[in-house]
């Protein structure tokens, strides 16, 4: 079987997890926690970073860190992880949706002015697959409706959009460690910013608020999370972080190669090369089948797996969630792309341990299955 995702560990990994133990600094008060965040604040060039246990977690306390109210409207994409809506609606926000473009999976810029309302609050950008969000007409509107910007940029780490990086937009960004991603602690996710407020509210938040008066450390005033990074993730961190340049370089190494490979398929759309404001960092290797090909992306899958290949769905539309759906959320959106996405949408093994040999494989299955 050749996975979809495998994660790569050729670094000091080993090393400092070993210290970790040999130290007996596991938990989230061992000193790898500092330094990856202070790694990954001083690379995306923000002023600082809090490291936490998941992306999701990232996301809910950078929601609550903004002081995000009940019945407040925040415009997302409908083609992304349910984790951005989420993360709104268990605080009763409400999550207001943009269509993406095919092309480039991406929220579409223009279609957000025309969802502001006077109780629009913020805008959750989340960068997709690879490509970066176009961000200069999305920051111009933040700034003219006075609206706050979260940046998800949990799958793009080391991507630029025109010469600055991902992550640095926002009024406050998460990212993700998950194993599939340029970087990953196993489990875990970060919050960055440039405000010294935010960044003292989001480690306030992930560690259940506790008082920073040592005397009043167990009287709360707010109620927060147990959303903390431990020092063992943090080790894992940092080895990888180690590496970044290297890993961005194999993604696009396997990106290169498989369009060279598949570009004689008619009946597929490969990923963007690149566009105007970034190059593509193929985070995963998404593919779309074209209009007239008369297999779903469900069906394409299956017959991987006769194959022993590895692939994934795109995303489900927000819009079309039944949890959403049940709750009475976005009953009458249409989201023409979004849906589209899902329905010829799919991506293939890109992970950071695939070897060329796979790669060929893998073409050499979709040449047989699709042409």
């Amino acid at each position: 079987m050749i996975p979809v995702n495998t994660p790569f560990f050729n670094g000091n990994e080993k090393k400092y997890l070993n210290d970790c133990i040999d130290t007996g600094w596991i938990s989230s008060e061992g000193p790898y926690v500092q330094k990856f965040e202070k790694n990954m604040a001083n690379y995306i060039s923000r002023k600082y970073a809090t490291a936490c246990s998941s992306g999701s977690a990232a996301l809910d306390i950078a929601v609550k860190a903004l002081g995000l109210k009940k019945d407040d409207e925040v415009i997302i994409p409908s083609f992304t992880i349910i984790s951005c809506a989420q993360s709104l609606v268990k605080f009763g926000i409400k999550p207001v949706l943009v269509d993406s473009s095919y092309e480039t999976f991406n929220m579409k810029a223009e279609d957000i002015e025309k969802k502001i309302t006077p109780h629009t609050k913020a805008i959750m950008i989340v960068h997709v697959f690879g490509l970066s969000v176009d961000m200069d007409p999305i920051i111009k509107i933040a700034k003219n409706y006075n609206l706050k910007i979260i940046e998800d940029a949990a799958e793009v780490i080391g991507q630029e959009y025109k010469g600055k990086q991902c992550g640095s937009f926002g009024d406050i960004s998460t990212l993700s460690f998950y194993p599939n991603k340029h970087v990953t602690t196993g489990e875990g996710g970060m919050i960055l910013t440039d405000s010294e407020e935010l960044d003292k509210r989001a480690k306030s938040l992930r560690n259940l608020c506790f008082s920073q008066d040592p005397e009043k450390r167990f009287i709360h005033e707010d109620l927060g999370w147990n959303y903390r990074m431990t020092n063992i993730q943090a080790a894992l961190g940092v080895a990888q972080f180690e590496q970044i340049d290297k890993m961005i370089e194999k993604k696009r190494h396997i990106g290169n190669s498989y369009n060279k490979l598949l570009e004689d398929i008619n009946v597929i759309n490969l990923p963007i090369y690149k566009t105007d404001y970034c190059k593509n960092i193929y985070w995963v290797y998404a593919i779309t089948l074209k209009d007239d090909y008369n297999k779903t992306a469900k069906e394409v899958i299956l017959e991987l797996k006769d194959y022993k290949i590895g692939s994934r769905p795109f995303f489900y539309p927000m819009h079309k969630q039944p949890v959403f759906n049940n709750m009475g959320l976005f009953l009458n959106d249409n989201l023409p792309q979004s849906e589209k996405l899902y329905e010829k949408g799919f991506y293939i093994p890109s992970g950071l341990a695939l070897k060329n040999e796979e790669i060929i494989r893998v073409s050499e299955v979709l040449h047989k299955i699709l042409v």
